[in-house]
């Protein structure tokens, strides 16, 4: 199996692209620590997949959050090889109507959480010669309309991996990006919210469509996460079906 011998936190890990990630990783041979709030999500994860499965309910915003998942790792499954920070909350408005409140939700569970959770797991992974795959996102990339605290924080993600693959490449840590276009709670709630922006961000596709979380983004985040990419690090992989790209 791909991911035999793996063992991963995934950060918002029992739902949404996160949840897609952990089902993936576990059917690959991984063992997964999902991070998560949502304790009903997380429950049926644990039913779905047993002991291969550990769900932490916890909120990534605490620093404390990120020193339990690591533990709980090490604890359950005996070590750490993998991390994958996904989870991030964020409101959106124009520019000169994001509050204070909404900045610092985006950069605590953005920015701040990656941060926590990578220098959380960085002892174990330096021992395993582990990967760590982050996530940004086109919105940032194209400047969408409304995104701006969510755009920044991902930005400063980015920045961020680029860096730190840079710095614990004498680890043999990997750090990369993914940035997915998927269709999500969210995305729906969106469409439904701001059709129009919707529509434009959709006709920028040149697949046509909005990728599945399950079949289409948490395949490469298990391809980042195996020995397969083991000469990948500090790179951005645009799972987004062709709207945006890097040049």
């Amino acid at each position: 199996m791909q991911l035999q011998h793996k063992i991963v936190i995934v950060t918002g890990g029992a739902s949404g692209i996160g949840g897609a990630i952990t089902r993936v990783l576990a059917r690959r041979g991984a063992k997964v620590v999902a991070v998560d709030l949502d304790a009903e999500a997380g429950a049926r994860l644990t039913s779905e997949f047993g002991d291969e499965v550990t769900f932490l309910e916890g909120d990534v915003a605490r620093k404390g959050t990120a020193d339990l998942a690591v533990r709980t790792a090490v604890e359950r499954f005996g070590g750490l090889t993998g991390l994958v920070n996904n989870a991030h909350a964020s409101r959106q408005a124009p520019f000169v109507d994001l509050t204070e409140d909404m900045w610092d939700l985006s950069f605590a569970t953005g920015f701040t959480a990656t941060r926590t959770f990578m220098l959380a797991a960085h002892p174990q992974l330096a021992r395993s010669g582990g990967s760590i795959v982050n996530f940004g996102s086109g919105a940032a990339l194209v400047g969408q309309p409304t995104q701006a605290a969510y755009a920044a924080a991902k930005e400063s993600i980015r920045g961020l991996s680029r860096v730190v693959a840079n710095e614990w490449a004498g680890d043999d840590i990997r750090v990369n990006v993914v940035c997915p276009m998927a269709m999500t709670e969210g995305v729906e709630a969106w469409s439904r919210s701001s059709p129009e922006l919707y529509q434009a961000s959709l006709a920028k596709v040149p697949l046509g469509r909005f990728g599945d979380p399950e079949a289409d983004v948490a395949p490469i985040v298990a391809f980042l996460l195996s020995d397969d990419a083991a000469y990948m690090t500090g790179q951005t992989l645009m799972a987004d079906g062709g709207a945006n790209k890097l040049y």
